[in-house]
């Protein structure tokens, strides 16, 4: 079983790569293509990479990953795309931000963990294109194993055209995989992506789960690999019908203050901010998500 799990794991980190270069070259594309329009006039932006590297006992190996960071471009403001694969004894503090399990199986014995996964979130110049953010990853321990993630729009001006056609792609995403699983997800990520302090959610929602074991991991990670694949469907015709609307002051100050709700959500309630800073990943990388302004009121 180890071996075979092994191999999934390889499998699991190879794809969150894959996406990785699908959307980097995708965003990239986009920036050239935007020789119009606010914005046009400044360069193509292009992602910096650095390696990450999760700090544990001195000398042991805990992996790392790579932060891809695109700042000041012509449609992304600033885009982060994470990839990492980590792993080591996980903490009993960390265990607390993992999941929505109350209990891990197979920790109390033994404290390995293995995770992977993507994360991604993108600031627009525009404040008429919505922020968006994608994550999704698998988690491996002696005695579990499942898939998480999801993907969420945040505007700050709402276009419900935009909304519709974003829940649509992910709605057809999830199809394949079961009728109920887009509903259920979808209302999962209504719950999850709400402020508590604000009394409101931090965008239109999209899908969003944990835990997600049928007992078929080759199931649950087709599953998975939909959800990323439906990412830049959803999401980059709404900057193409978006990009080229003006904007007024009050248009960016309304998305500085929603950018300011975006960055509470994050830092106060976000298990992923929270499970990567518990466990020593790269704070830089960690807080890849925070928008490059914001403002409150």
């Amino acid at each position: 079983m180890t071996d075979l799990f092994d191999e999934r794991k390889a499998r699991a980190a190879a794809w969150f790569r894959e996406l990785r270069d699908a959307i980097c070259d995708a965003f990239e594309a986009a920036e050239d293509a935007h020789d119009d329009g606010p914005g046009a006039d400044l360069p193509a932006g292009r992602f910096e990479l650095r390696e990450t590297r999760r700090k544990a006992d001195p000398g042991a190996d805990a992996g790392g990953g790579l932060m891809s960071v695109m700042r000041g471009g012509r449609l992304f403001e600033k885009v982060g795309v994470n990839v990492s694969a980590v792993y080591g004894a996980l903490e009993p503090r960390a265990r607390r931000s993992l999941t929505a399990r109350k209990e891990i199986p197979g920790l109390e014995g033994d404290p390995r963990f293995w995770a992977s996964g993507i994360s991604l979130v993108a600031h627009m110049r525009n404040p008429h294109v919505p922020a968006v953010h994608l994550n999704t990853r698998m988690f491996w321990t002696p005695g579990a194993w499942w898939f998480g993630g999801g993907t969420d729009l945040n505007p700050a001006i709402e276009y419900a055209e935009d909304t519709a056609g974003f829940h649509r792609v992910l709605a057809e995403a999830c199809a394949p995989h079961g009728q109920g699983l887009y509903p259920r997800y979808r209302d999962w990520a209504d719950e999850y992506f709400f402020v508590p302090h604000r009394k409101r959610a931090r965008g239109v929602g999209g899908v969003f789960y944990d835990d997600h074991c049928t007992g078929d991991w080759e199931a649950d990670f087709a599953f998975t690999q939909d959800v990323g694949r439906a990412f830049l469907p959803a999401f980059l015709p709404l900057v193409e019908r978006r990009r080229g609307t003006p904007w007024s002051e009050a248009d960016r100050e309304a998305q500085l203050v929603h950018r300011g709700l975006y960055a509470e959500y994050n830092l106060v309630y976000d298990r992923g901010t929270k499970f990567g800073l518990e466990t020593g990943h790269d704070p830089d990388a960690v807080l890849m998500s925070l928008p490059p302004y914001a403002r409150w009121v």
